[in-house]
């Protein structure tokens, strides 16, 4: 059995975390010792590994609880595991795609940026401006100022 401590640790995950994956359901809850000190198992260890590799490819915490309960369940098509992983896939290209619509128009600003004063500056133009910006490039639906 291991500690919170050591469970971190072994998955490369701070306490707080872990904490916050099992107050979610992402985890399931830690046994107790008999002086009330979380204790888990391996197979604990594995499902926070599988959690937190997945958080590094990208994977939203509803997309994780799905992939969770397809793992629970190992016998079932992995059809919607692929699913899942897909709709993740086409996300990154969209923010890939992004990225590189914001890489070429801030090259643009520099490039046409004369060095002179902050009166001058095409960089602080174009950013007062975005009619200046060569293609549109402004944020997702999804985010926003607040």
């Amino acid at each position: 059995m291991l500690t919170i401590g050591k469970l971190g640790q072994g998955a490369g995950v701070k306490v707080p975390t872990i904490r916050y994956y099992e107050q979610i359901g992402l985890l399931p809850e830690a046994e107790r010792s008999a002086g009330n000190q979380r204790l888990y198992s391996r197979k604990a260890l594995d499902r926070l590994t599988f959690v937190r590799h997945a958080r590094e490819l990208g994977f939203t915490l509803d997309a994780i609880r799905d992939l969770l309960s397809l793992s629970d369940h190992p016998d079932q098509p992995c059809a919607a595991a692929d699913a899942i992983a897909k709709a993740q896939l086409a996300e990154i290209e969209k923010r890939l795609a992004r990225l590189a619509s914001l890489k070429v128009e801030l090259k643009r600003m520099v490039a046409q940026c004369a060095g002179g004063s902050i009166a001058d500056c095409r960089v602080i133009e174009v950013l007062g401006n975005h009619s200046l910006c060569a293609a549109e490039h402004g944020p997702r639906e999804s985010e926003g100022d607040s």
